[in-house]
């Protein structure tokens, strides 16, 4: 080294310097390494999508004839209601004990509107009506 004090710090600097790249440098590589592993994840992953989305374009439309034997159960949460307070009851019930069953004020407008449900709920083929105005479900 030289003997001159200026020189010999520029080249404690550069040194210093030297050090500080070759860590940032390593710490790039380690990330790069990282950023590649997660690509090739990704990339791995947008390929099964693919060949997932060309095996079910693949895959035949299944026919009409292949569907439910009965017609699902209306969308209105009424009737879903309805089905949950015959199973829990588990016994014979009248439009006026659903209404008692589902919070509703004994009133015609309620039980009617219930009866109207049930048979409707009925020609679906989802209660059963026992006569004298009692369903139950289907067991």
């Amino acid at each position: 080294m030289s003997e001159n004090p200026q020189v010999k710090a520029i080249l404690e600097h550069i040194e210093t310097r030297e050090r500080e790249l070759a860590d940032q440098a390593g710490q790039f590589r380690v990330r790069i390494e990282e950023l590649t592993r997660q690509l090739g994840e990704l990339d791995a992953e947008s390929e099964n999508l693919r060949i997932t989305r060309k095996t079910l374009l693949a895959l035949p439309l299944p026919s009409p004839a292949t569907g439910p034997d009965r017609p699902g159960i209306p969308d209105h949460p009424a009737y879903q209601q309805i089905l949950t307070a015959l199973a829990d009851a588990g016994r014979p019930m009248r439009a006026r004990d659903l209404c008692q069953a589902l919070d509703l004020p004994i009133l015609p407008k309620n039980t009617e509107g219930i009866r109207s449900k049930l048979k409707r709920l009925v020609s679906l083929k989802f209660p059963h009506d026992h006569g004298q105005r009692m369903f139950t479900l289907r067991g």
